[in-house]
């Protein structure tokens, strides 16, 4: 499935701590890089108990706010579950919309940005769908799936930055890849010379799956953050846990792509907790990543 132009146009317009006592403090990143985290915070439901948002509110908003990132992605969350982060992230815009409805409904898939730092130039967000100008879901997808972009100006290097979350389908394998395939479409698109690109998300895909390698194949020349990490990535390779500590999965679904020129100065699958407890039923992933010079050539 492709994009036709007048629906990509259309689309461009609609318009993330309670820490184990034996995890070492985080490094600061260096001045000229860009951390970026990706984190499914988990939807509030009353079927989790005592796993449910009220009990985790406050470990998943300390987690966000010791790593500091500069930008970030979230899913899975819920309007009042918004209005929280915004609330105990006081540094930080964070954007997005519903995805039922576009406006307030249904779970968000939002972008957070350092207030301090950037300026937004522009935003908005489109359905991986058939229809991607309208709230739909799309091919064999179970619920409606969204992407959500912001396109920020650092107030320091006056240089652009394309900023993408997402959260693909669990069920659909046809969907995950026609996602895959409408967020290339977009990106041939939307990026622009000399920008910094930073794409985030659950993308309910393994490195194995064809969906991932549709993206990380594409004449976009991007790499996963993982895979291209100067340094040893920290933290297991699985970033699914449901809220099991001991849980041990291979692969990891929650992806963070950067430009195939960038140097990805560390990247990280924090798996802090108290006593125990998980502050998500997935761990955040976290990444360092140092552009070079558009005279270097992107």
């Amino acid at each position: 499935m492709r994009l036709g132009g007048e629906a990509l146009i259309r689309s461009l317009a609609a318009g993330l701590v309670l820490l184990s006592a034996s995890c070492a403090t985080p490094e600061a990143p260096p001045p000229a890089s860009v951390r970026a985290m990706t984190y499914n915070i988990r939807l509030d439901t009353a079927a989790d108990g005592e796993d449910a948002w009220p009990h985790r509110r406050q470990a998943v908003s300390s987690l966000i706010a010791f790593y500091a990132p500069d930008v970030f992605g979230l899913q899975e969350v819920m309007p009042h579950q918004l209005d929280d982060l915004r609330t105990d992230l006081p540094d930080y815009d964070i954007i997005g919309v519903g995805r039922d409805d576009g406006a307030r409904g249904g779970e968000h898939s939002p972008v957070g940005f350092r207030k301090s730092a950037y300026d937004v130039e522009e935003s908005g967000v489109f359905w991986l769908s058939e229809t991607p100008d309208k709230p739909s879901i799309g091919f064999d997808a179970a619920y409606p799936r969204i992407e959500t972009w912001v396109r920020l100006r650092d107030r320091s290097s006056r240089r652009a930055m394309l900023v993408l979350n997402t959260h693909w389908d669990h069920i659909g394998l046809i969907a995950r890849r026609e996602s895959a395939s409408i967020i290339v479409e977009f990106l041939s698109s939307a990026m622009r010379p000399c920008e910094g690109l930073v794409l985030l998300g659950d993308f309910n895909a393994p490195p194995s799956e064809i969906s991932y390698q549709t993206i990380a194949a594409s004449d976009l020349h991007l790499k996963d953050a993982r895979r291209g990490t100067v340094t040893a990535p920290f933290g297991p390779s699985g970033t699914f846990n449901g809220f099991d500590l001991l849980r041990a999965e291979k692969e990891p679904i929650d992806h963070i792509f950067v430009h195939q020129q960038d140097t990805v100065i560390r990247y990280g699958v924090i798996t802090q907790h108290a006593a125990g407890k998980l502050p998500s039923d997935h761990y955040p992933v976290v990444a360092d990543i140092s552009e070079p010079d558009c005279a270097a050539g992107k």
